[in-house]
This record gives structure tokens, sequence and C-alpha cells, in this order.
């Protein structure tokens, strides 16, 4: 079995995809870092260690200790939060990523995945099934980071050969950690208002319209991706998928459907600016054609999941609070 590497493995799509790693490779394989190590993480089935992508020697000492042949390279700071220290975000982002390049293609490293965003794209992009090869010119240092990353990942698959691969990932749903800074971070704060309070404040319009995608697809995808023969890949670094759209209004009315007394008010903050220069659904279908990929959840199937896990959860005793 490969050992597997995992950067970024505490935060929302990390703390997921560890898992299902370990289903696929057994625990021992897996080996999940963060730059900060939370203390639930001494309950997960295999290794951990404390990581910073910005180090390049720890890095490089991590990869040759562990003989690493696949990483998932999820360590970023998300938009949101990065418009809020941009040069950090730009450090994290960027030459974290770059840091992890360098060390695969100096070692045994085989695969890397690399998640990018709809944050690639900017207003004079198109809206509307947004095509897979269009203008990517974002207005956020998150976007631009992400841009600069596919080329980065680009540049060594066909500089060095190394197999780097990646999506632009929508929205991410999850009923598993909260997110960290996102601007989509509305459509999963809003499950646990929903549960807890009855109540919640979204931070974009009522008419906001935005792809997405459940964690469970979220995961498939990034599996699915590595799986597939390189040689069927056309595009590598930043296959668009689309799952879902759906505009905050509807998600609230969705809730409504389960929860009937559910109150979702809209006051949009700077954060509405982001979304304003984002897809409101994605053309998917180089990922369809050149590596299978399909969506098995939908606005009204992930909206039942989440209710019946999140309320689950809360009858267990486990407490979680949206912010």
């Amino acid at each position: 079995m490969p050992t597997i590497l995992v950067t970024g493995a505490f935060g929302q799509i990390g703390t997921e995809l560890t898992q299902a790693l370990y289903t696929r490779y057994g625990a021992d394989n897996v080996l999940a870092t963060g730059r900060r190590v939370p203390e639930s993480a001494g309950t997960l089935a295999g290794p951990v260690e404390t990581l910073d992508v910005t180090d390049p020697a720890r890095l490089r000492e991590v990869c040759a200790r562990h003989d690493v042949e696949i990483i998932y390279h999820l360590a970023a700071r998300l938009s949101a939060v990065a418009e809020q220290a941009p040069l950090e975000a730009w450090r994290i982002n960027v030459d974290g990523l770059r840091n992890v390049l360098e060390t695969a293609k100096a070692s045994a490293v085989k695969r890397l995945f690399w998640p990018s965003s709809i944050a690639v794209f900017g207003p004079e992009t198109p809206r509307t099934l947004t095509p897979q090869d269009t203008v990517t010119r974002p207005t956020t240092v998150y976007g631009i980071a992400k841009v600069a990353g596919e080329l980065l990942c680009d540049y060594y698959a066909r500089r060095y050969g190394l197999d780097a691969r990646g999506v632009r990932y929508p929205g991410v749903i999850s009923s598993g950690a909260l997110p960290g800074g996102g601007t989509t971070d509305y459509a999963v704060e809003i499950f646990y208002a929903a549960v807890q309070t009855g109540r919640y404040t979204a931070f974009v319009r009522e008419d906001c319209r935005l792809p997405m995608i459940y964690m469970p697809d979220c995961v498939k995808a990034a599996l699915q991706l590595m799986d597939a023969d390189r040689e069927t890949l056309e595009h590598r670094s930043g296959f668009n998928i689309n799952a879902m759209s759906f505009s905050a209004g509807e998600l609230a009315a969705e809730i409504r459907r389960h929860i009937p007394d559910f109150i979702c008010d809209f006051d949009p903050d700077e954060r509405q600016q982001i979304a304003d220069s984002w897809p409101d659904s994605l053309d998917d279908g180089a990922a369809r054609r050149e590596w299978g990929w399909q969506p098995s959840y939908d606005l009204e199937t992930m909206t039942a999941d989440m209710l019946s896990k999140l309320r689950a959860r809360r009858l267990s005793g486990h407490k979680e609070t949206a912010r």
C-alpha cells in the first residue's frame, strides 16, 4: 500500500477525506497533518503530525521519513479569511503549494491532488454554465492564488512529469467539520442554525445563486480523479465539477420543508461582493468525459441527509455552534 500524506487534514474537506482514505488504504498508510493539530486528532486511527507547508525543510523531512507516494494537499486560507490578510494567504496558498510541488518533484511522490476553486473566475467570466476553458481574472487574493496554483501544477506536469491533478470545487457543504472562512460558509451554517435555534441570518442576498457540492460528492470527486488513467486526462489541475446550484432563498425554503418554523433573514456583508464575482453554475463536461464524474446529491437529497445527520448528532449530545 502507498503511504499517503494529507495536508490540512483537520479542515472541512480534510476531516472527511482522511476518513475515506482510511477506508480505502488502511489507517496506518495515511498520515494526517496540519499546522495546528486539534485535541480531537488523538482519536484518529492513523498517524498524525504537525506540519506547516510553508516550511520546506520540514515538508521534505516528513515525506522522506514516511516514504510518501501520494499527497492530498488541502492546506489553505479560504476566500473571506484571505481577504483579511492577503500576504499571509499568498504565503500559505501559493508558497505552500510551491513547496509541496518541489518536494514531490524531488522525492518518491507519484501523484498529487490539489483543489482549485470557482474563485478562479471573475466578473468577466460567463456566469451561467461557465466553460471549462474560459477567462480566469478573479478579484480576490484567494482566486488569484488559485489561478497561480493551476498554472504551477500544469507547469510541473509539463516540465517535470509530475502527476498533479485537481478540481475546481464549488461551495462545499458538510455535516462533519465547520468551514473555515469561505464565502459560501452560509450554506453550511444555515443547517446548524436551523437545527439548533430555528433561525439564521445569511450574509448574502436571498437571490444569491452559487454552485455547491455536498461533502460525499466532494470526497468522491477527489478519489475518482486520482484513480483515473493519466492517459485519459486532457485537462489536469482545474476540472470544473458541477453538482447543484441554488440561491440562498431556495436553500432556506428547502430547509423549511423539513422544519416549517425555520426563519431565515438576509443581511449581505462584504462577502456578497465576492459571491457576485463567481459563477452561478458550471459546465463540467470535461470531467464527465475524461474521468466519468457524476454527482450523487442534489439540493433535495443533500438537505434531507444534512438535517438527518445533524439531528442525530444533537440527540447524541454532540455540541457544535454555527458562527
